[in-house]
């Protein structure tokens, strides 16, 4: 990982010291900004840059334009329609009850890890597994400090506790059994999502494809069952045995395993 962390072009002391706060936690170097552009700065270090605004924190890779940043994504109108009564596709097929533990071995955003989190409710827990360091530090971040006017999202973000570790390794050491729901949501061999910031994401995060090992431990992990997310067009449902639960309309379709 080899990243720097500045502040916004326009900064101040508090600025400043926020920035020196997350390079010490990260282990980076601090770089003043002095009027530099980000690009210049990429170009002058060879490195990706950290950010600090006053609202949130930006991940610009080097050679991109483009920054990562933490938002809920498709969790704000998901919950907006849950608070509504109305159905997600994600809790059908998760069937995630109130109490229940769930994880999430693929957390990007952690958007479906917040709809989860409504789902089990106050009595359960729901973690979530990034593998790359700056993302893990970056989401974290939001779910804790994020605000927004949709009192049940705000809940749901709090509550989901990010984990940085690779999650196959994440499997091996957890106990048999130890989550109700395993969920799987590798970034898809096809485009599915069009906005900028799931672009980004798609560059920084964790991109493995699944694997025999992979579902083997979830299946382990799982007392109740896995859940598999990926494009309708893809093989990987049949070839490791998930069971298909569609949606004419969807581009993706989830599957599952029943322990």
């Amino acid at each position: 990982m080899k990243a720097i962390v500045t502040t916004a072009g326009r900064t101040n002391e508090v600025l400043i010291e926020r920035a020196k706060e997350v390079a010490n936690e990260l282990s980076l170097a601090y770089v003043d900004r002095k009027k530099k552009s980000v690009q210049a700065l990429q170009e002058q270090h060879q490195s990706d840059v950290i950010v600090v605004n006053k609202e949130r924190l930006e991940l610009f890779m080097l050679g991109s334009t483009s920054p990562f940043f933490f938002h809920p994504n498709s969790a704000a109108f998901r919950m907006k329609r849950l608070v509504k009564g109305e159905q997600d596709l994600f809790l059908q097929a998760t069937a995630l009850q109130k109490g229940d533990r769930f994880l999430d071995t693929t957390a990007g955003l952690c958007s479906d890890s917040m709809i989860a989190a409504f789902g089990v409710g106050d009595a359960g827990v729901v973690h979530a597994c990034e593998a790359n360091a700056l993302v893990a530090y970056i989401v974290s971040n939001g779910l804790k400090q994020y605000e927004t006017p949709i009192a049940e999202l705000q809940h749901s973000m709090r509550q989901v506790q990010l984990i940085h570790q690779e999650s196959i390794q994440f499997l091996k050491a957890a106990e048999t059994d130890a989550y109700d729901v395993v969920y799987l949501d590798p970034m898809f061999e096809e485009e599915i999502e069009e906005s900028s910031n799931f672009q980004t994401l798609r560059k920084v995060g964790q991109q493995d494809a699944l694997t025999a090992e992979w579902v083997a431990e979830a299946k382990r992990v799982a007392r109740k069952r896995v859940v598999l997310k990926a494009h309708f067009r893809s093989s990987v449902f049949e070839e490791y045995g998930f069971t298909r639960f569609t949606r004419l309309t969807a581009k993706f379709h989830y599957g599952i395993i029943e322990k």
